[in-house]
């Protein structure tokens, strides 16, 4: 690293090719790429006191990945994807840390990596074509190249309600859970049934005193199917893996199965139970919606099939009538896919207790615990947010970041968030975005390797040819965006409000976060963008003095 600044916040900024925000898949796969491949000098930055990014905050009770393992992970190190040992069919929290922990050890990344170091502000100087960044402890730091890797889900968003300073108990929220929570034997309230909640709860529920849910919206979910993985069931899946990886970077979803493309009317009803019968006892809420038919997540009538089965399901195993009513769904099975390690059958434990406060709301806090509109006081020692996050665009808005005139973020996208190929957007030159807005609706680590490896040659492609700066042009981003809405709309998904739209922020606007036609086509498109000259990006020349060629 050049510059001498390390200690004196008041010596000149620090002189880097690259620098990367964040340290979890996304940020250490880019810093590889950028300082192993094509020799940048780059360092990479997070808040975190480790590496891991999201699975560094979320070590919440119950925290699981529900992408399957063999594909919850990097296919680039190949030797490193035929040795890791995976123990299980869906990976826990604290493994996947351990992974990339490991990764980041493996590939000597830590020593370009600055922890406990936040990015309070990071602004384009035009007359430079570089990136001056702040940290939180004063250091400045100038880069040609600036590298988000902030992750789709780390903003976190904590609802506001009436009386919150006056609880006398303990609140968390799940993404910075303490180590030392203390949740055993408290009456414990959680607000949120997303996925988080649905970990949570099944998780806490046998070691609490007392559970009370306070569910905000009923949720379809499905049993997770997870369980150990044998070493004969790794061994298979270490000799498929390169054909195991290719469908993937090919599907849609890339989560390792073959999408269906069978209509639900195709079969009768006596198949169609089989068929979601096989589904639900092999797990995955991903595969519940795509391996078993292929219009679900597009056609009314297939869809309503798939939430009258899962709501036949809650009457089989809840036994109390009202607590079933509750937790079925009467809306569409068309938000994120959500599945269980035995979410309803906790409702049937004497120590658990639901409030739906969409029927019941909240009224306020008080010492004790919540209040709810019929009057009762519901008392708690902890009360804990699993109410997800400010999804794609909050860490964003959040920052000090401003582009070309000064232009902030937070203006930039206050009707909401929009980028070309997820990479780009107008007005921030020579950022790159990894997972940012219109980007695949996807199994994540596929998607973050296509776009890292589409950042890391868009750069080496500027090294080569001596280009200042790539920024997306505002018609590419523009159409992208069309794009994006038109393919969503042959979906069932925008008329869900979740937070893949953005609905779950109050004041938020909806608006389209992804592209949901599929990881092979959105390669596809990467490819073809490049090998365009990359089109839809303008490319700004360096002025190469005369005499040096």
């Amino acid at each position: 690293m050049t510059g001498n600044n390390a200690g004196d916040s008041t010596a000149a900024a620090t002189n880097l090719d690259a620098a990367v925000i964040g340290a979890g898949f996304a940020g250490l796969y880019a810093l590889k790429k950028l300082r192993d491949e094509l020799g940048l000098d780059t360092l990479a930055f997070d808040k975190a006191g480790g590496v891991g990014g999201t699975w560094y905050w979320n070590r919440y009770p119950g925290a699981l990945s529900d992408s399957e393992s063999h594909v919850y992970c990097y296919s680039w190190d190949d030797e490193l994807l035929r040795t890791w040992p995976h123990k299980s069919k869906y990976v826990p929290q604290p493994e996947i840390l351990k992974y990339l922990e490991h990764v980041a050890e493996r590939h000597d990344l830590y020593k370009d990596i600055r922890l406990n170091t936040g990015i309070t502000s990071a602004v384009f100087d035009e007359d430079a074509a570089r990136w001056q960044l702040t940290t939180d402890d004063g250091q400045t730091y100038s880069a040609k190249y600036l590298v988000t890797a902030v992750g789709l889900l780390a903003a976190t968003n904590i609802p506001k309600i009436e009386g919150m300073d006056r609880f006398k108990g303990k609140i968390y929220h799940t993404s910075r859970w303490p180590s030392d929570a203390g949740i055993e034997g408290k009456r414990v309230g959680v607000i949120g049934t997303g996925s988080t909640g649905v970990q949570f709860i099944t998780a806490t529920a046998p070691v609490v005193n007392h559970l009370t849910v306070f569910q905000r919206s009923p949720q379809y979910s499905v049993p997770v199917g997870n369980g150990p993985l044998s070493e004969a069931e790794l061994e298979e899946i270490r000799r498929d893996y390169p054909k195991i990886w290719e469908g993937v970077r090919k599907s849609a979803l890339a989560f390792g199965f073959e999408e269906s493309t069978r209509p639900l009317a195709s079969v009768s009803d006596e198949e169609r139970e089989r068929i979601f019968d096989k589904a639900w006892a092999k797990g995955g809420g991903f595969r519940f919606m795509f391996e078993t038919f292929g219009d679900i997540a597009t056609d009314e009538a297939a869809n309503k099939a798939a939430q009258d089965y899962i709501r036949r399901k809650i009457d089989q195993i809840v036994n109390d009538p009202e607590t079933a009513r509750k937790l079925k769904p009467n809306d569409l099975h068309a938000k994120r896919p959500l599945c269980d390690s035995g979410y309803y059958q906790t409702f049937n434990r004497d120590n658990v207790s639901l409030v739906h406060i969409g029927e019941n709301p909240i009224v306020e806090m008080t010492e004790n615990g919540i209040r709810t509109a019929d009057g009762v006081e519901h008392e708690l020692d902890i009360l804990v947010f699993a109410t997800g996050f400010d999804a794609v665009d909050g860490n964003y808005k959040r920052m000090d970041l401003r582009g070309r005139g000064g232009l902030q973020m937070r203006d930039h996208w206050s009707e909401g968030p929009a980028a070309y190929l997820s990479i780009g957007t107008v007005g921030f030159p020579n950022m790159f975005m990894v997972l940012g807005p219109n980007g695949p609706f996807t199994n994540l680590p596929p998607s973050i390797e296509a776009e890292v490896e589409w950042i890391s040659d868009a750069i080496g492609y500027m090294e080569r040819n001596h280009v200042a700066t790539i920024e997306a042009t505002p018609q590419a981003e523009a159409e992208w965006v069309r794009t994006c809405e038109e393919i969503a709309s042959q979906t069932l998904f925008p008329k869900a409000d979740s937070w893949i739209f953005g609905t779950n922020i109050p004041g938020k606007k909806k608006t389209i976060y992804f592209y949901m036609g599929g990881l092979g086509a959105f390669r596809d498109t990467l490819a073809a963008v490049a090998n365009d000259d990359y089109r839809g990006f303008t490319l700004e020349r360096e002025l190469v003095n005369a005499t040096t060629g």
